[in-house]
């Protein structure tokens, strides 16, 4: 295990009718408050009007920031630093999933920076503070409710970037596992396969002696399949709901990956789909990852036997470890496939036009990865294999 440490300061408030102390928990920052949704018909939802309603009655000011897209765009950024600065916000409030926290998170961060905050994530400038940030959650995703990361797109230059910064963890998460009940079942399962990856991307690494950090991924995923079976048969199904919201949580907050030298290499793949073809993250994940631990499996099959025989059970006798980890990777794309899922980019139409265009992009910076460095020929194969 290697040296870590770690630090988490957002106030975690789960579980039925919590929605009811967002006008009090915001007070707390001051009295103007951005608040940062979907917009539309999702603004016309019983759980957004409480959330307006507990602001309001609190005496709080609400300016509205509305038409996030599931891919959020830095416009939508400029636009909300563009309030702040007019109207002296105090606080910047997401109700929605990652995509609101990350448009939130991107927002209090760049209030603080003369230059556009586009240069946050080309450029790596990082002023010293940042806007207070609240959450109320609808969607079980990204774990962005309580972790120091967002992922913007600029539409223009097709490209999906992301940064870090303890600045922008919330200050406080609602998370009502009941307001996720009406997310379509398209999005639940995209949701599901996000938070997955997420467990992956930490779970799967080259340093020894972690076995706790890998019981507790283990036991993130081995809930996330049982309960992916219940919430897609019954989406109202408040159990399910609520081990599913709990898990995207603690599947991104950091605790997973502590002491560990997480991989991410398919997250970085699948922005560039994203980028380049506006197709949901979850999708992009469930196509990519199972090829990546094909590609990638010899360089650690030990990790890859051990996800196969404690999360899938795969009885190993008689076979060898390569046989024994394609088992536990097939699993993984029959479980995904079984939510109804995505297999292949064809399932989005996408050819091999541009898949040299984005092996490049990926690895702009250098290889890709930890658990084996990905270069380009590599991520060229990656994204062959998933055709």
């Amino acid at each position: 295990m290697e040296n870590f440490i770690y630090q988490r300061t957002t106030e975690l408030i789960f579980g039925k009718d919590q929605i009811v102390l967002v006008g009090e928990k915001a007070s707390a920052f001051g009295r103007k408050i951005l608040l940062v949704s979907y917009g539309g018909a999702f603004n016309e939802n019983v759980y957004y009007k409480q959330v307006v309603s507990s602001l309001k009655a609190a005496g709080l000011t609400v300016y509205e920031l509305g038409e996030i897209k599931p891919n959020p765009d830095i416009s939508k950024v400029r636009e909300g630093i563009g309030i702040c600065r007019e109207k002296g916000i105090d606080l910047v409030l997401g109700v929605g999933g990652g995509s609101v926290i990350d448009t939130c998170k991107t927002i209090a961060l760049g209030y603080y920076l003369q230059e556009d905050p586009w240069e946050i994530f080309t450029s790596g400038k990082m002023p010293e503070q940042a806007l207070p940030i609240g959450v109320v959650v609808t969607l079980a995703a990204t774990g962005s409710e309580m972790n120091a990361s967002a992922v913007i797109t600029n539409a223009q230059t097709e490209q999906k970037l992301s940064f870090r910064s303890q600045l922008v963890v919330p200050k406080f998460s609602i998370l009502d596992p009941r307001l996720t009940f009406t997310v379509p079942k398209e999005h639940t399962v995209y949701g599901i396969v996000d938070i997955a990856a997420h467990v992956y991307e930490q779970y799967f690494d080259q340093v020894p002696d972690t076995p706790i950090q890998d019981r507790m991924a283990e036991s993130v995923l081995q809930t996330l399949i049982e309960e992916s079976d219940k919430v897609i048969a019954d989406p109202q199904d408040y159990g399910a709901r609520a081990n599913i919201m709990l898990a995207s949580t603690l599947g991104f907050n950091g605790i997973l990956g502590i002491g560990k030298a997480t991989d991410w290499a398919s997250h970085k793949i699948q922005h560039e789909l994203g980028a380049i073809y506006d197709i949901p993250h979850g999708g992009g994940l469930a196509i990519i990852f199972p090829n990546w631990m094909k590609y990638v499996c010899e360089a650690g099959l030990g990790k890859f036997v051990q996800y196969a025989t404690r999360v899938f059970k795969v009885d190993p006798t008689g076979k060898s470890e390569k046989e024994i980890a394609l088992e536990g990777i097939e699993r993984t794309r029959a479980w995904f496939n079984s939510m109804g899922a995505p297999s292949r980019l064809a399932d989005y139409s996408i050819g091999e036009e541009h898949l040299e265009l984005m092996a490049e992009k990926a690895t702009k910076n250098g290889p890709l990865g930890n658990f084996k460095k990905l270069y380009k020929e590599d991520v060229l194969a990656i994204l062959r294999m998933s055709l």
